[in-house]
């Protein structure tokens, strides 16, 4: 009833809200919860060696990201019954230092990327720090992508990667010579004669 006929109460509450709506039946909404609780533990258990005790009482209290443990006020952190404020400190210090490790190794991946692929409308260091792990470090490389590679390579979605790539092809159009217009070359060659 709530759905309504083929859909069209998620259709109107879609264009009322703005807001992509996806129905998904229990079974399906389970284990994309569960899908997604793996990779949540399995960040924490990497990036602040805890066990998986540890980040499943992370989990249990809401926390999904490193930011949130390193920047949630300290008083928030010790309501959590199972652990004591030096627990909660090396939680946080640990999750800081990460941060800070993932964001200079993104910068020094960043280093070898052109600035025009840096200067793309859209582009952002996480971005650019992805696609060059990848090897893609020019315009031109991210140009040639699918939109389904670009999302794959970097978690962004695929109308964004969509957008991106076609930012990146923008200048083979704007710099192509228009019909009966001689190129630089052309011309230069012309003039030799």
């Amino acid at each position: 009833m709530a759905i309504g006929r083929s859909g069209q109460n998620v259709r109107l509450a879609s264009e009322l809200t703005g807001w992509e709506i996806n129905l998904m039946g229990v079974e399906e909404s389970q284990q994309k919860h569960q899908a997604e609780s793996e990779k949540i533990r399995a960040l924490f258990v990497d990036k602040l060696d805890v066990d998986q005790e540890v980040a499943d009482i992370l989990i249990q209290e809401g926390f999904s990201t490193l930011e949130e443990i390193a920047y949630v006020p300290l008083t928030e952190m010790l309501e959590i019954e199972s652990f004591d404020e030096e627990t909660v400190n090396e939680l946080r210090s640990r999750a800081r230092n990460a941060l800070l490790t993932d964001a200079i190794v993104r910068e020094e991946n960043v280093e070898n990327v052109e600035e025009a692929l840096l200067g793309l409308e859209g582009m952002d260091t996480e971005i650019a720090s992805a696609l060059a792990v990848n090897g893609i470090v020019t315009r031109d490389a991210l140009a040639d992508l699918a939109g389904d590679e670009l999302t794959e390579l970097t978690g962004i979605s695929p109308e964004r990667a969509q957008d991106l790539i076609m930012k990146a092809r923008a200048h083979w159009f704007d710099e192509a010579p228009a019909a009966g217009e001689a190129t630089p070359a052309a011309v230069a060659t012309a003039s030799r004669h």
